[in-house]
Order: structure tokens, then sequence, then C-alpha cells
């Protein structure tokens, strides 16, 4: 997850979207440190259906992220009469075509699996999403074919919008939790979910903080005081 970072204190303006998570972060002393230093959390949800953001992610896993925008637009110019091919365009396409976009066999057996699931219910629209928590998401999703907890919670944060997830596996996360509170390795999963318990209800903010964290220590830009 990577953004452009601020390293100083931001101009005063109008109060931003994620103001009331700001505050109640800044009660954690390491994470106070990084809010002030960050600035504004500018964290916004892409609104597109959870299928296209399954079919997406899977075209991303262990791929550059322009060698896969590259595959995805040649997976979408053979659907022209779509913005984005739906789960029966998909299961209609010969896995050899998929294939030819450079899908790998194990990511078109993956993407086929998600159309199938998203035709059949189990992926549900976005707008039915709203009926179903988190817990509820992740233990429906995690059934696809290369779709683990990881991804569902990526999509609950960066297609949903869901305030309070702390993915706890993700190696950036861990790291600027390292970097903030300068320690000598990275927290375990169950450690930081522990200590993340304090942030909620909005741990996808705390995750955001921690991202840009690791990322600004990486050009040195992120300094614990």
């Amino acid at each position: 997850m990577v953004e452009t970072v601020g390293t100083g204190a931001p101009p005063a303006t109008a109060p931003g979207p994620w103001t009331k998570a700001e505050k109640h972060l800044r009660r954690d002393p390491v994470l106070r440190k990084v809010v002030r230093r960050i600035g504004p959390c500018t964290l916004s949800a892409v609104e597109r259906e959870p299928y296209e953001a399954l079919v997406r992610a899977i075209a991303h896993q262990q791929v550059h992220g322009r060698a896969a925008e590259a595959i995805l637009g040649r997976f979408l110019a053979q659907h022209p009469g779509h913005a984005f091919p739906p789960p029966q365009a998909v299961l209609a396409m010969a896995p050899e075509a998929m294939r030819a976009c450079g899908f790998s066999q194990s990511k078109v057996a993956a993407i086929r699996d998600i159309a199938e699931k998203a035709a059949g219910g189990l992926v549900p629209p976005r707008a039915q999403c709203e009926r179903l928590s988190d817990a509820e998401l992740i233990e429906r999703l995690v059934a696809i074919r290369g779709v683990g907890r990881w991804t569902v919670e990526m999509l609950l944060i960066f297609t949903l919008g869901r305030p309070d997830v702390l993915p706890v596996d993700d190696f950036g996360v861990r790291e600027g939790w390292k970097v903030a509170a300068s320690l000598d390795a990275q927290p375990k999963p169950k450690e930081l979910a522990a200590i993340g318990e304090a942030w909620a209800p909005w741990r996808s903010i705390a995750a955001w903080y921690l991202w840009r964290a690791a990322d600004a220590a990486k050009r040195s830009a992120f300094k614990p005081q």
C-alpha cells in the first residue's frame, strides 16, 4: 500500500472525513505521533462491486502492479460491451482465452470460481453487503478458490469502506507498528490484534496510518520521537 506521505504538520483546513477516527487514535501514545507526522487520513473506498474487486485482487496476486493492469487490460478488451465482464461472460470465456490474456492456470481457476460464486449468490452485490458484518463476509468469501482472509480484508477496507478492519497478517501494517513503536522486530499477528483492540471502532484507519508509517520509513521520512 503506497501513497505519498507528508512529513510535517498539515496546514489548518476544514475537518476531514476521518476527524473522529484521528481524535480516537491519538489516545494511543504510539499512534499519536504517527497521526501528527502523517497528517489527515485520506482513505477512501473505490465503489465497485465485490465480484469485480475480487477478480482484480486475484489478477494482482504475486504480480507487479503494472503487469497485473496489463493483463486486466487484455481481459477487459475481450468484453467490449461491458465496463467489467459480468460473471456469466467470464464463465462463457474459454480458459485458453483467459490464459492468453496472461493469467496463470491457477488464476484462471480462481477467477472462474469467483464468477461461479457470484452467479450463485455467494459473492453478494454491493447493496447486499450492507446487511452482512465483516465476520460474515470473511466467512463467506474465504470459501472461494484463491481468496484468503487478507484479500477479503482489503475488499472490506478499500471497496466497502468498512472502518474497523485490522489486517494483522499484513506485512506493511506490522512493519508500521514496528517503526512507530521503535521495536526491534515486527509484532506477531495475535500480539498486534490485542494491541489494536483499543483502536476500535477505527482499526481500518489505524491500519492506513501504519501503512503510511512503514512507507515513510523506507524513505527516512518518518522518525519516531
